[in-house]
């Protein structure tokens, strides 16, 4: 004799499960009189045939035809309280769920305005909540026949996937300016993103992009591009390598002075004198009018700062450079940090 479910509840012990299905396969037998207890940030759906039928909140519920009127269409008049009919009921967790990874399986080929064509990974996290339980159950499991929380989060993550690819393209940006553009890319992302999740009835609280970076093969055709002077803003590209340069230096455990100095100096002027030289040997020959000097250019500074008044120079040259684009605001703040401190000693000193 098949089983009758009497009482029907789920508890999540591992708070992992989006979705638990009763009976786990096929359907259950149920009957008038049969209890749905539901726990606090869980809802639960009753189906049948195809159908979600009702939504029943946190407490304890008694199945009946006034409360789920379209049983006796379905299973027909001629039954007693007694009489099992079958159905399932799906309990779906309310609560949010955090810290949901997603991230590329593979390199994504994109249209890049620099390189042509350019190869990313990228990753991150997200988070959603179940508004619409009948909405969610009706078209997930309805629908796409998905119950198991790995299928459910492997399908908003191809929808995320398919998101970012779509505006990584629609940017028009480089690779090598991608960095710059984050927050942007993964606002973008979240806004055409939720109107795919808000249609089955889900949430997207938050979605956040931890990196997006070129692949090896992308960074080493930037890096022979860059050598044959093949990429078209030589400039930009060497403030990149330059702002790369300083970052390594900065993050240097225990660089002495003389190193750092060094390494300082050649960092902020590499990237324009190398910009400089690629740029003037693609001109065509120089007229006799001599061109006019750059305007807000950058003063020289000691490379090897050892007085108050040349690691204040320093310092006013970093403000230039990060007003000039020169170098970004992280690289800024470090060095700047460092140079503060070691201005501070230094006037500390008797």
């Amino acid at each position: 004799m098949a089983r009758i479910f009497d009482v029907i509840e789920y508890v999540d012990e591992g708070r992992q499960e989006i979705v638990n299905r009763v009976p786990e396969r096929g359907s259950g037998d149920f009957r008038i009189g049969s209890q749905i207890i539901v726990r606090d940030s869980q809802a639960a759906v009753f189906y049948r045939d195809g159908k979600a039928l009702d939504t029943f909140g946190p407490g304890r519920h008694t199945l009946t035809t006034a409360n789920i009127p379209y049983l006796v269409d379905l299973i027909g008049k001629a039954f007693s309280a007694q009489t099992p009919f079958k159905a399932e009921v799906y309990f779906v967790t309310l609560r949010e769920l955090t810290d949901m990874k997603w991230g590329t399986p593979n390199p994504i080929t994109i249209p890049d305005p620099i390189l042509g064509m350019a190869r990313v990974t990228s990753y991150g996290t997200y988070a959603m909540q179940i508004a619409d339980p009948q909405l969610f159950v009706a078209k997930i499991v309805g629908t796409q026949g998905l119950f198991s929380t790995r299928d459910i989060e492997g399908f908003f993550r191809s929808i995320i996937l398919t998101k970012i690819t779509d505006l990584i393209g629609e940017m028009k940006k480089s690779v090598i300016q991608m960095a710059a553009f984050v927050e942007e890319l993964a606002a973008g992302v979240r806004a055409k993103a939720a109107e795919e999740f808000a249609a089955r009835g889900v949430t997207l609280t938050s979605f956040y992009i931890e990196s997006i970076a070129p692949t090896e093969e992308t960074a080493k055709a930037i890096d022979a591009r860059a050598s044959m002077g093949a990429i078209g803003d030589m400039g930009a590209y060497m403030q990149y390598q330059a702002a790369q340069a300083l970052r390594e230096t900065a993050q240097k455990p225990g660089g002495g002075t003389a190193a750092t100095g060094v390494e300082l100096g050649a960092g902020l002027g590499l990237g324009a004198a190398m910009a400089q030289m690629v740029t003037q040997a693609a001109r065509p020959p120089a007229t006799d009018t001599p061109a006019a000097p750059a305007a807000g250019g950058t003063p020289a500074v000691s490379a090897n700062p050892t007085t108050p008044a040349e690691v204040q120079a320093l310092l006013d040259s970093l403000d230039l450079r990060l007003a000039n684009g020169e170098i970004s605001e992280a690289v800024y703040q470090r060095l700047h940090d460092k140079w503060e401190q070691r201005l501070q000693d230094m006037l500390k000193t008797p």
